[in-house]
């Protein structure tokens, strides 16, 4: 007997909800956003300018494949202002090579999803992963873009940046970082010396035709206090999720994360104290957030990405028939894919946050 399993999980969020849609070499990617508040100006220009810090084809040092992602809001909007309805984006796709493909049609990549797709469903789209695709991040990008309009009406601000490639890592302190320095550099570090270093990595790398993790840092700052519910819902676990969702993420940590294994507790704890009538803590250790809740200080993580799965060298594997096969490295693809996911890591925080926002909201009396 054949069993015919479900795609299901490509919706996000309880009230600011997100589903996606689309795969990487069909005819373009895009989501609907429920549980939008109305009359939010809806600023098209930032949600582009936050797509293109996202697109492919951008630099040297990430894939040439060349897509304009061009964001088609079809409705939810009227007059430059959310309707508090549905919010309908498509971002066409524009420069597919499927023929880059055909080599793998019958072949399992290592580390990818091939085989776990086949697998599953009985069925893939083998033209660039189709749906596992890291293409369909540029739909949460949009609706991260549309979140962050929202912050911005309670001064929350959310910024990520590149802190390693390899082995090469940003040693600088977070009360130092000047974001406006990030996006002046294509690798988006914090510091240009670090910056310099990290491209010139990733352009051997991309020579040798292999490919590196890296690591991802973000901050989110002037979150209220009390985002976040108690078990299940604890915020760090909502941010945990969504990080964990996007393409190539291997870890997560957050406030002092795997350091705070070494530490004592009296070393640990964070100390209140008040200044201005508010609670504030001496050590950030917490990372922001305790009990699953957000305790008024900046929020601050971590998100590690393993190597791109696709190198440009021929690896041993297995076709569908089970029988030894070759995997030629074919297509374009980015030896180090943390330059491109800095925006991609932002809106899934953006995304978390204005949904326990707004969770907080529907609550009140």
């Amino acid at each position: 007997m054949n069993y015919f399993w479900v795609m299901s999980g490509s919706t996000f969020g309880k009230i600011f909800k997100i589903s996606t849609f689309g795969e990487s070499h069909g005819k373009g990617i895009g989501l609907v956003i429920d549980g939008c508040p109305a009359g939010i100006t809806l600023d098209e220009t930032f949600i582009q300018s936050e797509l293109s810090r996202r697109r492919p084809g951008q630099s040297a040092i990430v894939t040439q494949r060349k897509e304009p992602d061009q964001a088609e809001i079809y409705s939810g909007v009227f007059e430059g202002k959310t309707t508090g309805t549905p919010i309908g984006i498509f971002i066409p796709n524009t420069n597919q090579k499927s023929k880059d493909y055909n080599h793998i049609k019958d072949k399992f990549r290592p580390s990818h999803a091939d085989f776990t797709y086949e697998e599953k469903y009985g069925i893939r789209d083998y033209r660039g992963g189709g749906r596992s695709s890291a293409r369909e991040t540029a739909a949460r990008v949009a609706a991260g873009a549309i979140a962050k309009l929202i912050l911005t009406h309670y001064d929350i601000k959310v910024k990520a940046f590149v802190s390693q490639v390899g082995p090469i890592k940003w040693t600088g302190s977070w009360s130092d970082i000047d974001h406006e320095i990030i996006e002046k550099n294509i690798v988006r570090a914090p510091d240009q010396e670090t910056a310099d270093k990290m491209e010139t990595y990733i352009k051997g790398i991309r020579k040798a035709g292999d490919t590196i993790g890296g690591k991802i840092s973000c901050i989110i700052e002037n979150c209220p206090v009390g985002l976040g519910e108690p078990v299940f819902d604890k915020l760090h676990a909502d941010l945990g999720k969504a990080m964990l969702s996007i393409n190539a993420v291997k870890g997560f940590e957050y406030g002092s994360g795997f350091d705070a294994l070494s530490m004592l507790g009296s070393e640990h704890n964070d100390k209140f104290y008040e200044e201005n009538g508010k609670v504030k803590t001496e050590t950030n250790y917490s990372g922001g957030i305790q009990g699953g809740i957000s305790n008024g200080m900046p929020i601050y993580f971590n998100v590690a990405f393993k190597p791109v799965a696709t190198i440009m060298q021929n690896q041993d594997s297995l076709d569908k028939n089970l029988e030894k096969s070759i995997v030629e490295g074919k297509g374009r693809h980015d030896p180090c894919v943390v330059p491109r996911a800095v925006p991609i890591v932002e809106a899934m925080a953006a995304l978390v946050i204005t949904d326990h926002l707004l969770r907080n909201r529907s609550v009140k009396i």
